[in-house]
């Protein structure tokens, strides 16, 4: 009879629960409807050729950059640390929805025990005492079991909360990882534009030590001042020492890429080669995409849903608790007896709690947690206007970039032309050695410029491709 009580009032109990605190609705964006920056050139990307979610540093076509950055997904800190903080977040969920269920809990307990002998029978706790004053063993085995009904939805809202805050991680997760193999492929690129320029200065030391041997022999058949020949020397010494200083760069981003793939600098290195910094095309989607394909655009608006659900967890606490407990078991203080039916006892009923005053501490509470709710849409709003500004950013360095190296590409072929004249025109004598001077730093100027450009390219293709998300493809 009491069990069928018991089940009423359960039934009775979820019958009548409600969920107390605002629903969430995504945060309104302005969403422009096309990039600024993305104009003549730019291509707006279809389905068939839309950046690709999965591993997008495959479009530069590099073996090697592959491989580092299979490194990095493997090998980063970072990237476990994210990892690692997903899965407390999992954790978290499950411990959450836990609370949806009765605890259960059982016991069992031998105890020996002596009463007193002044101390009437009556007034003796265990009453199983065979023989007063004398030591007995008392037996016990028992199964508890409580249950707090979620009658106002403040579980639920938790659980809620946990479940955004998950999703928030696994987003989180991804933007570290994007960020990680973003600047990894950023470093290695002006990485190669360091050597490509390392290239350029030892054939530049070439070159000045063959026009110093000529200023050298022209000096001894007497065509040529000792002015000559010291400018000349100046000259390649100047070329040598910022030969030297390359190497400075070029290792601090070796250093780096160490770092990110999870090494000691020590024990890595990257042997040199000749690299062509050509970005590949990358097409560009409606600004719409960028909120689907960003994972910290996604992190922030499930902090903002995680957030809203946080209310309703603190509205709950000004509903009171029901909790239903029921425990039995059996108690004999002889063993052979334990299993029998005088031996059994068993308990079953309800509780409810509410708390009368607190001065105005769950006022406060959801005060908090509104504030802080407004907050996390504020960021949410400030994050997307960041990863708009971040595109816009990227399409215009890389379209005046790639502007530029159309440019430079024809000033250095002006200034290649211009030594071949000039230096025509000294071994004719008609001009002085200094313009010989000035036109081969012309050409090297240009020509480093030209490098400079290309690696800027690089640089700027890859941030690109991370402002528009990677690979990242959110959880279905």
């Amino acid at each position: 009879m009491y069990i069928s009580r018991f089940l009423v009032i359960v039934s009775l109990v979820l019958l009548s629960a409600c969920r107390v605190g605002p629903n969430y609705s995504q945060p309104k964006i302005e969403v422009p409807e096309k990039y600024k920056e993305a104009r003549k050139g730019w291509k707006v990307a279809e389905p068939r050729d839309a950046l690709s979610r999965g591993e997008w540093w495959r479009v530069f076509k590099d073996p090697e950059l592959n491989r580092l950055v299979d490194q990095v997904n493997i090998s980063n800190q970072n990237i476990a640390i994210a990892e690692a903080q997903y899965r407390q977040a999992c954790a978290f969920v499950n411990e959450a929805v836990a609370a949806y269920y009765p605890t259960v809990s059982g016991s069992a307990a031998v105890t020996r025990q002596k009463t007193s002998s002044n101390i009437n029978v009556g007034s003796v706790s265990n009453t199983n005492a065979s023989v007063q004053g004398k030591p007995f063993t008392n037996y016990m085995l028992s199964l508890n079991a409580t249950w707090e009904p979620d009658l106002w939805g403040g579980i639920g809202r938790s659980v809620e909360a946990s479940r955004a805050g998950f999703e928030a991680s696994v987003a989180e997760e991804a933007a570290v990882r994007l960020s990680m193999q973003g600047s990894l492929a950023q470093f290695y690129f002006q990485l190669r534009a360091s050597d490509e320029n390392q290239k350029l200065l030892d054939e530049t030391v070439v070159a000045y030590q063959k026009s110093l041997q000529l200023t050298k022999n022209r000096y001894a058949a007497g065509v040529a001042s000792r002015l000559d020949i010291l400018l000349a020397q100046t000259q390649l010494e100047t070329a040598q020492t910022a030969a030297i200083d390359n190497g400075i760069n070029r290792a601090q981003y070796e250093h780096a890429v160490a770092v990110l793939i999870g090494k000691p600098p020590g024990v890595f290195s990257l042997s040199s080669q000749k690299y062509a910094l050509l970005p590949p095309a990358i097409p560009v989607q409606l600004p719409s995409a960028l909120l689907e394909r960003r994972p910290d655009v996604a992190k922030a608006e499930r902090l903002a849903a995680q957030a809203n659900a946080q209310i309703g967890v603190a509205i709950s606490a000004f509903f009171p608790t029901l909790t239903l407990s029921a425990a039995g078991g059996y108690s004999s203080n002889t063993f052979s007896k334990l299993f029998t039916q005088p031996a059994r006892f068993w308990s079953l009923g309800p509780a409810l709690a509410e708390t009368i005053f607190d001065g105005g501490l769950r006022s406060a509470v959801v005060a908090a947690a509104r504030a802080n709710y407004d907050e996390t849409v504020a960021s949410y709003r400030q994050v997307v206007l960041s990863a708009f500004q971040d595109v816009e950013d990227n399409l215009v360095s890389l379209r005046r970039l790639n502007a530029e190296a159309v440019v430079q590409k024809e000033a250095v072929l002006s200034a290649e032309k211009a030594l071949q004249f000039t230096m025509n025109e000294y071994k004719a004598g008609t001009v002085a050695y200094s313009q010989v001077i000035t036109a081969q730093t012309t050409l090297f100027a240009a020509k480093q410029t030209a490098i400079t450009i290309n690696g800027r390219r690089m640089v700027a293709a890859v941030g690109l491709i991370k402002a528009l998300g990677g690979g990242w493809k959110a959880c279905d």
